[in-house]
């Protein structure tokens, strides 16, 4: 087995909670092994940095508390409690020419790497593999993301963060959604899946959550049976109302929509006032409805990593290390079973890319999961036609009454 001297590792695609998390991990679990740990700035731009001479590898070396504070209280370590990444990142699909994968592969050798560890979401862990190849890069993944849409792992870093910054956010709409009667419609990251927005949702306190596993476009029914939910609340005492959207879920057309959130609740408030004209008393007072739609954002990139990512990132940080330490290379790093484990990075990379060439997900919510059963046991809509009575027959008085308008 090869001796190590010397790795590096990056963060790679979008930022998430928990990233210093793991870069402190591997830090010190590699120094305690007399390794030195080299950190890329920019993800692989940091590599065409050091290619062109902007960077020597003495000035990229990570100590063992992250970096010093001024004053005198030295020896704080803070780094697993900031957010973002203290290395950089960036989020880019592919490279401009061979010019450019010259320049990075160019610039690895520079660095005199024994094994890299990269940080990154599918998409990101995608390209890198692809350099690894290329380059005969020792490598070891390390999953990320709020998706939470890494296949092959049941937790990947920030997520569990962005789980607690939703809720958080529903606590707060929950008071102002109360106090005017309005439908607070928030629309959450996720991408393609469905996973923040679920499990956001149920700890939120939501009424409605729509993920586009279950609800793959605001089609009239679905927007029918959101208002029915509702109005069967406001029968029951309760005059507002919490729905969650995944930005993943598409309009009426069936096509990605921009802004989810804001068409869903005008979607709502428009057939609620037709729903009004049917007659029903159930509906009687739909008219008077006011939605307002927010879209939570970048904020949910952000915030303190919570005790859990920090643990899982802590986890993750020790394995990597082991993997390099056992010479067992191509792997990424996983949670499954309540256990850190490791898959082949080969079988990984390559149910990412026939996901992407397909269109779908990598790592969607199982429509039977758990966390499903359990929103739909507490009364929450999450575009099960048998949780609402008839609906087909509201549909037809919702016809009726427009071509009579």
């Amino acid at each position: 087995m090869t001796s190590i001297q010397r790795i590096g590792i990056l963060t790679s695609g979008g930022d998430c909670p928990g990233l210093n998390a793991v870069i402190r991990a591997v830090v010190k679990c590699a120094n305690r092994r007399g390794w030195d740990v080299i950190g890329i700035p920019y993800s692989t731009d940091g590599f065409m940095q050091v290619a062109d001479g902007q960077y020597e590898p003495e000035n990229l070396l990570l100590t063992d508390h992250g970096y010093d504070i001024p004053g005198i209280l030295q020896g704080l370590d803070v780094l697993q409690f900031l957010s973002g990444t203290i290395l950089g990142s960036l989020s880019k699909s592919r490279f401009d020419g061979p010019d450019q994968v010259s320049k990075i592969l160019a610039g690895y050798e520079k660095l005199n790497l024994d094994a890299l560890i990269a940080i990154g979401g599918d998409g990101s862990l995608d390209i890198i593999y692809d350099l690894a190849q290329r380059g005969g890069w020792n490598l070891i993944g390390i999953p990320k993301t709020i998706d939470n849409d890494v296949p092959f792992t049941e937790k990947s870093i920030g997520f569990n963060t962005a789980v607690q910054t939703v809720n958080s956010a529903l606590y707060d709409l929950t008071f102002t959604a109360a106090s005017h009667d309005r439908v607070m419609v928030v629309e959450v990251m996720g991408r393609d899946a469905g996973h923040l927005a679920l499990h956001g949702g149920i700890a939120g306190g939501a009424d409605v959550i729509l993920i586009p596993e279950l609800v793959p476009d605001l089609s009239p029914l679905v927007v029918t049976q959101i208002c029915q939910h509702i109005a069967d609340l406001r029968q029951r005492g309760r005059k507002f109302a919490l729905v969650v959207v995944a930005e993943g879920v598409h309009g009426e057309d069936g096509k990605p929509k921009h802004l989810i959130g804001e068409s869903l609740a005008t979607a709502i408030a428009d057939r609620s006032r037709t729903l009004c004209q049917t007659g029903d008393t159930a509906y009687c007072d739909m008219d008077r409805v006011e939605t307002r739609a927010m879209v939570l954002g970048h904020i949910q990139r952000s915030g303190i990593p919570t005790a859990s990512d920090r643990l899982l990132a802590s986890a993750f940080g020790r394995k990597a290390v082991d993997l390099i330490a056992e010479g067992r290379y191509n792997r990424l790093v996983v949670w499954e079973a309540g256990r850190v484990r490791s898959k082949d990075l080969s079988d990984v990379i390559a149910t990412v890319r026939e996901c992407h060439l397909r269109g779908t997900c990598p790592s969607p919510v199982e429509t039977d999961s758990t966390m499903v059963k359990v929103a739909r046991s507490l009364g929450i809509y999450v575009g099960d036609p048998d949780t609402l009575p008839d609906p087909k027959a509201v549909m037809t008085e919702i016809h009726e009454v427009s071509a009579m308008a």
